[in-house]
Protein backbone atom coordinates (compact mmCIF):
# COMPACT_ATOMS: atom_id res chain seq x y z
CA UNK A 1 0.00 0.00 0.00
CA UNK A 2 1.11 3.51 -0.89
CA UNK A 3 1.13 6.25 2.26
CA UNK A 4 0.63 9.93 0.91
CA UNK A 5 3.54 11.73 3.04
CA UNK A 6 6.87 10.44 4.77
CA UNK A 7 5.22 11.37 8.39
CA UNK A 8 3.49 8.74 10.49
CA UNK A 9 1.62 9.25 13.75
CA UNK A 10 3.01 7.00 16.67
CA UNK A 11 0.72 4.49 18.18
CA UNK A 12 0.24 5.55 22.10
CA UNK A 13 -1.65 4.10 24.51
CA UNK A 14 -3.86 6.02 26.57
CA UNK A 15 -3.61 8.74 23.66
CA UNK A 16 -4.09 7.46 20.20
CA UNK A 17 -8.11 7.30 20.32
CA UNK A 18 -9.89 7.75 16.89
CA UNK A 19 -10.33 11.40 17.33
CA UNK A 20 -6.05 11.85 17.81
CA UNK A 21 -5.52 10.04 14.84
CA UNK A 22 -8.21 11.47 12.42
CA UNK A 23 -7.39 15.13 13.68
CA UNK A 24 -3.86 13.85 13.04
CA UNK A 25 -4.39 13.09 9.54
CA UNK A 26 -6.12 15.97 8.96
CA UNK A 27 -2.38 17.84 9.92
CA UNK A 28 -0.44 16.08 7.77
CA UNK A 29 0.14 12.60 9.01
CA UNK A 30 0.55 10.08 5.66
CA UNK A 31 -0.42 7.05 8.28
CA UNK A 32 -1.96 7.03 11.70
CA UNK A 33 -1.80 4.19 13.99
CA UNK A 34 -4.16 2.84 16.98
CA UNK A 35 -2.88 2.52 20.35
CA UNK A 36 -2.52 -1.06 21.09
CA UNK A 37 -4.81 -3.45 21.56
CA UNK A 38 -5.11 -6.88 23.41
CA UNK A 39 -5.37 -9.97 21.07
CA UNK A 40 -6.59 -11.54 24.63
CA UNK A 41 -9.18 -8.50 24.84
CA UNK A 42 -10.31 -9.19 21.08
CA UNK A 43 -10.32 -12.91 21.67
CA UNK A 44 -12.32 -12.90 24.95
CA UNK A 45 -14.75 -9.95 22.79
CA UNK A 46 -14.58 -7.62 25.89
CA UNK A 47 -16.10 -4.56 24.82
CA UNK A 48 -13.80 -1.93 25.65
CA UNK A 49 -10.90 -3.75 23.73
CA UNK A 50 -13.89 -3.86 20.47
CA UNK A 51 -14.23 -0.18 20.68
CA UNK A 52 -10.60 -0.03 19.42
CA UNK A 53 -12.08 -1.33 16.10
CA UNK A 54 -14.44 1.30 15.23
CA UNK A 55 -12.60 3.11 12.16
CA UNK A 56 -13.87 5.79 10.25
CA UNK A 57 -13.17 6.31 6.57
CA UNK A 58 -11.21 9.51 7.04
CA UNK A 59 -8.45 8.03 9.09
CA UNK A 60 -7.20 5.40 6.65
CA UNK A 61 -4.60 4.95 5.91
CA UNK A 62 -4.68 2.85 9.48
CA UNK A 63 -2.54 0.81 11.04
CA UNK A 64 -4.43 -1.01 14.12
CA UNK A 65 -1.44 -2.34 16.37
CA UNK A 66 -2.24 -5.52 18.33
CA UNK A 67 -0.02 -7.00 21.36
CA UNK A 68 0.26 -10.41 22.82
CA UNK A 69 2.57 -13.71 23.12
CA UNK A 70 0.26 -16.42 21.41
CA UNK A 71 0.61 -17.12 17.61
CA UNK A 72 -2.77 -18.20 17.33
CA UNK A 73 -4.39 -15.56 19.76
CA UNK A 74 -2.44 -13.01 17.60
CA UNK A 75 -3.58 -14.34 14.21
CA UNK A 76 -6.77 -14.48 15.24
CA UNK A 77 -6.77 -10.58 16.37
CA UNK A 78 -4.80 -9.99 13.14
CA UNK A 79 -8.19 -11.12 11.45
CA UNK A 80 -10.31 -9.37 13.32
CA UNK A 81 -8.22 -6.55 12.51
CA UNK A 82 -8.05 -6.83 9.23
CA UNK A 83 -12.11 -7.59 9.41
CA UNK A 84 -12.64 -4.45 10.60
CA UNK A 85 -11.02 -1.99 8.29
CA UNK A 86 -7.07 -1.83 9.31
CA UNK A 87 -5.14 -1.15 5.85
CA UNK A 88 -1.71 -2.53 7.91
CA UNK A 89 -1.87 -5.13 11.05
CA UNK A 90 1.11 -3.80 13.63
CA UNK A 91 3.09 -5.91 16.07
CA UNK A 92 4.08 -4.20 19.29
CA UNK A 93 7.73 -5.90 20.11
CA UNK A 94 8.78 -2.69 21.95
CA UNK A 95 6.03 -1.94 25.11
CA UNK A 96 8.53 -2.04 28.09
CA UNK A 97 5.64 -1.74 30.32
CA UNK A 98 5.91 -3.88 32.87
CA UNK A 99 2.17 -5.17 32.58
CA UNK A 100 2.94 -5.97 29.30
CA UNK A 101 6.49 -7.24 29.36
CA UNK A 102 5.50 -9.68 32.04
CA UNK A 103 3.40 -11.60 29.80
CA UNK A 104 5.64 -12.29 27.53
CA UNK A 105 4.73 -9.36 25.53
CA UNK A 106 6.09 -5.93 23.83
CA UNK A 107 9.73 -5.78 24.14
CA UNK A 108 10.65 -9.28 25.40
CA UNK A 109 9.86 -11.12 22.34
CA UNK A 110 13.07 -9.23 20.91
CA UNK A 111 14.75 -11.70 23.86
CA UNK A 112 13.07 -14.93 22.26
CA UNK A 113 13.21 -14.23 18.67
CA UNK A 114 11.68 -17.72 18.02
CA UNK A 115 8.45 -16.41 19.99
CA UNK A 116 9.02 -13.53 17.70
CA UNK A 117 8.97 -15.33 14.59
CA UNK A 118 6.60 -17.17 15.27
CA UNK A 119 4.22 -14.15 16.08
CA UNK A 120 5.02 -12.65 12.96
CA UNK A 121 4.61 -15.92 10.53
CA UNK A 122 1.73 -16.51 12.30
CA UNK A 123 0.36 -13.38 11.74
CA UNK A 124 1.46 -12.54 8.22
CA UNK A 125 -0.34 -16.33 6.97
CA UNK A 126 -3.71 -15.16 8.61
CA UNK A 127 -4.51 -11.96 6.63
CA UNK A 128 -3.99 -10.25 3.26
CA UNK A 129 -2.53 -6.79 4.25
CA UNK A 130 0.56 -5.36 5.44
CA UNK A 131 2.02 -6.84 8.60
CA UNK A 132 3.89 -4.63 10.27
CA UNK A 133 6.87 -4.54 13.83
CA UNK A 134 7.35 -1.59 15.84
CA UNK A 135 10.26 -2.62 17.99
CA UNK A 136 12.87 -1.17 20.31
CA UNK A 137 16.51 -1.47 20.15
CA UNK A 138 16.38 -3.98 22.86
CA UNK A 139 15.90 -4.53 26.60
CA UNK A 140 19.52 -3.47 28.24
CA UNK A 141 20.77 0.19 27.81
CA UNK A 142 23.46 -0.59 24.83
CA UNK A 143 21.51 -4.04 23.36
CA UNK A 144 21.77 -4.06 19.81
CA UNK A 145 19.25 -7.06 19.49
CA UNK A 146 17.54 -5.50 17.12
CA UNK A 147 20.04 -5.65 14.29
CA UNK A 148 19.84 -9.53 14.60
CA UNK A 149 15.65 -9.90 15.08
CA UNK A 150 14.93 -7.12 12.70
CA UNK A 151 16.05 -9.47 9.55
CA UNK A 152 14.75 -12.22 10.92
CA UNK A 153 11.04 -10.87 11.56
CA UNK A 154 11.22 -9.76 7.57
CA UNK A 155 12.16 -13.45 6.67
CA UNK A 156 9.01 -14.43 8.78
CA UNK A 157 6.98 -11.86 6.27
CA UNK A 158 7.14 -8.49 8.51
CA UNK A 159 6.25 -6.36 5.68
CA UNK A 160 8.09 -3.09 7.23
CA UNK A 161 9.44 -2.24 10.76
CA UNK A 162 9.57 0.60 13.11
CA UNK A 163 12.24 0.88 15.25
CA UNK A 164 12.69 3.09 18.31
CA UNK A 165 16.04 3.13 19.53
CA UNK A 166 16.30 3.71 22.84
CA UNK A 167 16.20 0.29 25.17
CA UNK A 168 13.01 -0.98 27.28
CA UNK A 169 15.02 0.09 30.15
CA UNK A 170 14.91 3.44 29.11
CA UNK A 171 11.80 3.93 28.74
CA UNK A 172 11.64 7.69 27.46
CA UNK A 173 14.87 9.04 28.66
CA UNK A 174 17.90 9.87 26.87
CA UNK A 175 18.05 9.73 23.44
CA UNK A 176 17.48 8.20 20.36
CA UNK A 177 20.38 6.52 18.74
CA UNK A 178 19.55 6.44 15.27
CA UNK A 179 22.98 4.93 13.97
CA UNK A 180 21.11 2.02 14.97
CA UNK A 181 18.17 2.91 12.83
CA UNK A 182 20.78 3.47 10.22
CA UNK A 183 22.36 0.15 10.48
CA UNK A 184 19.10 -1.59 10.50
CA UNK A 185 17.97 0.02 7.30
CA UNK A 186 21.14 -1.68 5.52
CA UNK A 187 20.18 -5.18 6.88
CA UNK A 188 16.76 -5.42 5.54
CA UNK A 189 15.06 -4.82 2.20
CA UNK A 190 12.15 -3.73 3.81
CA UNK A 191 10.92 0.08 4.62
CA UNK A 192 12.31 1.09 8.01
CA UNK A 193 10.25 3.81 9.84
CA UNK A 194 12.23 6.12 12.75
CA UNK A 195 10.90 6.63 16.24
CA UNK A 196 11.99 8.27 18.78
CA UNK A 197 13.18 12.27 19.11
CA UNK A 198 11.23 13.64 15.88
CA UNK A 199 10.17 16.87 17.44
CA UNK A 200 10.77 19.30 14.35
CA UNK A 201 11.26 19.42 10.45
CA UNK A 202 14.87 19.96 10.73
CA UNK A 203 15.33 16.90 12.98
CA UNK A 204 13.00 14.71 10.94
CA UNK A 205 15.06 15.90 8.01
CA UNK A 206 18.46 14.77 9.35
CA UNK A 207 17.24 11.67 11.02
CA UNK A 208 15.96 10.87 7.12
CA UNK A 209 19.41 11.72 5.32
CA UNK A 210 21.46 10.25 7.80
CA UNK A 211 19.48 7.01 8.32
CA UNK A 212 18.29 6.30 4.93
CA UNK A 213 14.44 5.35 6.38
CA UNK A 214 11.50 5.59 4.80
CA UNK A 215 9.78 7.56 7.08
CA UNK A 216 9.77 9.43 10.24
CA UNK A 217 7.54 8.52 13.46
CA UNK A 218 6.48 11.01 15.52
CA UNK A 219 4.67 10.45 18.99
CA UNK A 220 4.61 12.62 22.25
CA UNK A 221 5.78 15.99 20.11
CA UNK A 222 2.42 16.04 18.54
CA UNK A 223 0.21 15.65 21.93
CA UNK A 224 -1.95 18.37 22.16
CA UNK A 225 0.08 19.62 19.16
CA UNK A 226 -1.27 18.94 15.61
CA UNK A 227 0.39 21.94 14.83
CA UNK A 228 3.47 20.38 14.93
CA UNK A 229 2.21 17.52 12.11
CA UNK A 230 2.08 20.42 9.53
CA UNK A 231 5.78 21.97 10.70
CA UNK A 232 7.66 18.85 10.18
CA UNK A 233 5.70 18.68 6.54
CA UNK A 234 5.69 21.82 5.73
CA UNK A 235 8.34 23.93 7.38
CA UNK A 236 7.77 26.64 10.67
CA UNK A 237 4.94 28.73 10.75
CA UNK A 238 3.18 30.87 12.82
CA UNK A 239 2.40 29.42 16.12
CA UNK A 240 -1.74 29.22 16.25
CA UNK A 241 -3.91 31.51 18.03
CA UNK A 242 -5.83 30.76 21.09
CA UNK A 243 -9.06 31.25 19.32
CA UNK A 244 -7.48 28.25 16.80
CA UNK A 245 -5.85 26.02 19.64
CA UNK A 246 -9.44 25.96 21.65
CA UNK A 247 -11.19 25.23 18.66
CA UNK A 248 -9.05 22.38 17.40
CA UNK A 249 -9.42 21.36 21.34
CA UNK A 250 -12.90 21.76 21.38
CA UNK A 251 -13.49 19.67 18.55
CA UNK A 252 -11.08 16.92 19.91
CA UNK A 253 -13.24 17.14 23.49
CA UNK A 254 -16.41 16.46 21.32
CA UNK A 255 -15.41 13.23 19.07
CA UNK A 256 -13.46 11.94 22.34
CA UNK A 257 -17.05 11.97 23.97
CA UNK A 258 -18.73 10.46 21.14
CA UNK A 259 -16.10 7.96 20.91
CA UNK A 260 -15.81 7.20 24.84
CA UNK A 261 -19.05 8.62 26.65
CA UNK A 262 -19.11 11.38 28.84
CA UNK A 263 -18.28 10.08 32.05
CA UNK A 264 -15.04 8.02 30.68
CA UNK A 265 -14.02 10.88 28.17
CA UNK A 266 -14.00 13.65 31.27
CA UNK A 267 -10.91 11.88 33.18
CA UNK A 268 -9.24 10.72 29.94
CA UNK A 269 -9.11 14.19 28.31
CA UNK A 270 -8.04 15.84 31.48
CA UNK A 271 -4.04 15.46 30.37
CA UNK A 272 -4.74 16.89 26.62
CA UNK A 273 -5.81 20.36 28.71
CA UNK A 274 -2.27 20.70 29.79
CA UNK A 275 -0.81 19.28 26.13
CA UNK A 276 -2.93 21.76 23.94
CA UNK A 277 -2.71 24.98 26.43
CA UNK A 278 0.60 24.59 27.37
CA UNK A 279 3.45 26.21 24.96
CA UNK A 280 2.87 29.62 26.47
CA UNK A 281 -0.91 29.66 24.97
CA UNK A 282 -2.77 30.10 28.02
CA UNK A 283 -2.42 30.99 31.56
CA UNK A 284 -1.22 28.20 33.83
CA UNK A 285 -4.15 28.93 36.11
CA UNK A 286 -6.51 28.05 32.99
CA UNK A 287 -5.17 24.99 32.10
CA UNK A 288 -4.73 24.16 36.17
CA UNK A 289 -8.92 25.41 36.14
CA UNK A 290 -9.85 22.85 33.34
CA UNK A 291 -8.14 19.72 34.86
CA UNK A 292 -10.20 20.26 38.03
CA UNK A 293 -13.78 19.68 36.01
CA UNK A 294 -15.16 16.53 35.42
CA UNK A 295 -17.69 17.71 32.70
CA UNK A 296 -16.30 17.86 29.18
CA UNK A 297 -19.29 20.34 28.50
CA UNK A 298 -18.51 22.62 31.03
CA UNK A 299 -14.81 22.50 29.48
CA UNK A 300 -15.94 23.50 26.27
CA UNK A 301 -17.75 26.36 27.98
CA UNK A 302 -14.73 27.98 29.56
CA UNK A 303 -13.05 27.34 26.11
CA UNK A 304 -15.38 29.42 24.75
CA UNK A 305 -15.60 31.63 27.19
CA UNK A 306 -12.15 32.57 26.48
CA UNK A 307 -11.45 32.51 23.35
CA UNK A 308 -15.37 33.58 21.95
CA UNK A 309 -13.76 33.60 18.03
CA UNK A 310 -13.57 29.69 18.85
CA UNK A 311 -16.85 29.34 17.96
CA UNK A 312 -17.25 30.70 14.61
CA UNK A 313 -13.69 28.54 13.79
CA UNK A 314 -15.44 25.10 15.49
CA UNK A 315 -18.76 25.31 13.28
CA UNK A 316 -16.57 25.62 10.42
CA UNK A 317 -14.76 22.57 11.29
CA UNK A 318 -17.94 20.71 12.37
CA UNK A 319 -19.37 21.66 8.64
CA UNK A 320 -16.10 20.07 6.88
CA UNK A 321 -15.01 17.23 8.87
CA UNK A 322 -18.46 14.84 9.96
CA UNK A 323 -18.53 13.67 13.34
CA UNK A 324 -17.36 10.13 12.97
CA UNK A 325 -20.47 8.52 13.59
CA UNK A 326 -21.16 9.84 10.18
CA UNK A 327 -17.82 8.24 8.55
CA UNK A 328 -17.65 5.18 10.43
CA UNK A 329 -16.93 1.64 8.13
CA UNK A 330 -19.63 -0.82 8.97
CA UNK A 331 -18.07 -3.60 11.42
CA UNK A 332 -18.89 -7.04 10.41
CA UNK A 333 -21.80 -8.45 13.07
CA UNK A 334 -19.06 -11.10 14.41
CA UNK A 335 -16.46 -8.87 15.03
CA UNK A 336 -17.99 -6.26 16.80
CA UNK A 337 -21.21 -7.46 18.20
CA UNK A 338 -23.52 -4.40 16.64
CA UNK A 339 -27.31 -5.09 15.12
Amino acid sequence: MEVPSRLVLAPMAGVSVQAFRRQGRRFGAGLVCSEMVSCAGLHHRNDRTLDYLRIATDEKPLAVQIFGSDPALMAEAARMVASAGADIVDMNFGCPVRKVTKTGAGCSLLDDPELACRITDAVASAVDVPVTVKMRRGVEDGSRTALSVGPRLVQAGAAALTLHPRSAKQMYTGTADHSLTAELVELVNVPVIASGDITSRARAHAVLATTGAAAVMVGRAAQGNPWALRAILEGPAAEPSAEEVAAELVLFIRETVQELGARRAGGFLKKFYGWYLGHGRFPRSFKSELTQIDDPEEVVRRLFAAAPGAIELVERLEAEHPSAEGVLLNLPISIYGGG
